[in-house]
């Protein structure tokens, strides 16, 4: 059982006891919190919240729905739907905010509140920590009865969404349809099941199969779209003899494909792909956060731009994508954001930019993959004792390490040539990750494993 506050929202875990899981009265309380801060913050009173497929959707809507009415809120509810959905229905209605329900790609016993703000993006740590201490000071007003909040439903903000999706200038539907993809789907039992055909219908797309395709939130494996996870998907697109394949997480925010083979493209490429197609015709710069790939870097400066990482985090990643007026950006886990659709993960406009891509490229999609880099990753961590001093383990590595180019804005980046290594501590667990990446799947191992000897060198 668990109950985890950060910077991208509350979750926790279904059933239990208040203060130890995503319980309903945690869901009161921190509801609540997110109220009193908008009302602190701003003359608006209206939230639009969305949710994804699972089990515990509907209970934690209503009570959502009523802690934010008896705020004196009103609620714009779009129901079942994506993450980006929801960023995007707070510009279309001019809202305050947003709330999504969805533990991402967490398992089924999760969920949570994923908190928006005015601009439909994710609120920063420093407005985080006030909604922290309103919750835990229980700073709550609640109106009187003649002033309580009205919900009313829309369900139209997934077609909304897609509309913009299929008319973004860099999305060519002519070209989609006369591709004539066969594309298998893996909805994962949630609003994929709905938002992805949808969409590719749109794009003109015939020939579609779905596989979990029935929106129950009792997922048919582990939603994190890994490749352990995806066999079903990768035997289908081979028995099936399809052209791809399209995996999501049950939120839809992230999302990685399938070779005809039956191969994967790898999660990592999704965003290395499509920002290789934005590039070709806008020039300008890009970000991704520093645990990602290399490759990205490689199509950036192949275009004439340059490459700038950020710190883990979408949040974070947004923040630097603003700084430097990035054209696209992302991460490594699948998630494209285009920055003139809006500031958020959506696996929606990546696959229509991906087709567009492929269609234009008039490549199988194994093909396409082989015009990128091999860039292998090792992903490794390290259990960490009580008390211990994690300054101090960075310091040594960095005193050891201190020839090679270091970024220590999230926790420590090392640079060897093309070889890479970044160590950060990890918000949830007492574990420093350890994640190296090289051309070579041996080297990336063995630089893990000699940062994972000096580490233990200062126990």
């Amino acid at each position: 059982m668990a109950l985890i506050k950060s910077i991208s929202g509350i979750r926790g875990t279904i059933g239990g006891k208040p203060g130890n899981t995503l319980s309903p009265l945690d869901v009161v309380r921190f509801t609540a919190a997110y109220g009193m801060w908008l009302l602190k913050n701003s003359e608006n009173k209206k939230v639009i919240l969305g949710r994804d497929g699972r089990m515990s959707g509907e209970m934690v809507e209503r009570l959502v729905i009523s802690t934010l009415n008896a705020l004196g809120i009103d609620v714009v509810n779009v129901g079942l739907s994506t993450t980006p959905t929801v960023e995007m229905a707070v510009k279309f209605e001019n809202a305050a905010g947003g709330i999504i329900l969805t533990a991402s790609h967490n398992p089924k016993e999760w969920n949570a509140l994923k908190l928006l703000n005015s601009d439909g993006e994710f609120i920063s740590a420093a407005d985080g920590a006030d909604l922290l201490t309103i919750a835990e000071n229980e700073d709550f007003d609640f109106v009187g009865v003649e002033k309580l909040g009205k919900t009313s439903d829309n369900n139209e903000m997934l077609n909304k969404h897609i509309d913009a999706v299929i008319n973004y200038p860099l999305v060519d539907i002519d070209l989609i349809k006369v591709a004539d993809f066969s594309i298998v789907v893996d909805a994962i039992n949630s609003s994929g099941a709905i938002a992805v055909p949808q969409l590719l219908e749109k794009l003109g797309v015939k020939k579609i199969t779905v596989i979990n395709k029935e929106i129950t939130g009792n997922f048919a494996h582990n939603p994190e779209p890994l490749p352990e996870h995806l066999n079903e998907l990768c035997n289908t697109v081979t028995s099936l003899k399809a052209d791809l394949g399209i995996a999501v997480d049950p939120d839809v925010d992230r999302l990685c494909f399938v070779c005809e083979d039956g191969a994967l493209f790898g999660e990592e490429y999704t965003l290395v792909s499509v920002a290789d197609y934005v590039l070709r015709t806008r020039k300008g710069n890009t970000v991704s956060n520093m645990s990602s790939t290399r490759a990205l870097k490689d199509v950036t400066v192949a275009n004439g731009g340059e490459y700038f990482p950020s710190a883990v985090g979408e949040v974070n990643v947004v923040t630097k994508m603003k700084q430097v007026n990035a054209v696209i950006g992302g991460e490594g886990n699948g998630g494209i954001i285009v920055p003139d659709l809006h500031y958020g993960r959506d696996a929606l406009i990546g696959i229509a930019l991906f087709l567009t891509h492929l269609a234009k490229e008039k490549k199988t999609i194994s093909q396409l993959r082989s015009t990128y880099t091999n860039y292998f990753m090792s992903k490794n961590k390290i259990e960490l004792t009580a008390g211990t001093d994690v300054g101090k383990v960075f310091d040594h590595i960095k005193t050891k390490y201190k020839k090679q180019p270091i970024n220590t804005e999230d926790g420590l980046k090392i640079e060897f040539d093309t070889d890479w290594v970044h160590l950060r501590t990890s918000n949830t667990e007492p574990i420093i990750r350890i994640y190296a990446e090289s051309t070579n799947e041996r080297t990336a191992d063995n630089i893990a494993k000699k940062i994972m000897g000096d580490i233990k060198e200062c126990f």
